[in-house]
């Protein structure tokens, strides 16, 4: 068989995930926790992009990490990457505060029926 007989690129190479070695994955989750901690200290103001990128890259590292131990040892951390949503994160809906609503007169409406004397 010749060698222009064999594929350069199977296609099937690209799309399996590379399995990295645990240890070198926590030697990096460390090293970017402590690049994220000298970026939170060195911040200039509240929207600094070092410390934005170091985010980024301490979240990545995390990934890797967890996805190492899993997949090695069959183990996970104890922590988990909360999705992050853009919009408006910090402000609450009319329908939010409308639920919290709900819930009290859920309250009442346990006590009525747990005390239904208790009105009288």
């Amino acid at each position: 068989m010749g060698a222009d007989a064999l594929p350069l690129c199977p296609a099937r190479r690209y799309r399996r995930r590379m399995t990295v070695d645990p240890r070198a994955a926590l030697d990096r989750l460390v090293a970017a926790l402590e690049a994220h901690y000298a970026a939170v200290l060195a911040k200039q103001g509240d929207d600094d992009p070092a410390v934005d990128d170091a985010y980024d890259v301490l979240a990545d590292a995390f990934e890797v990490y967890d996805d190492a131990l899993g997949t090695v040892h069959g183990e996970a951390t104890p922590f988990y990457l909360a999705e992050e949503d853009d919009e408006d994160d910090d402000d609450l809906d009319d329908d939010d505060l409308d639920d919290e609503d709900d819930l009290d007169e859920h309250e009442d409406l346990d006590d009525d029926l747990a005390y239904p004397h208790a009105g009288a």
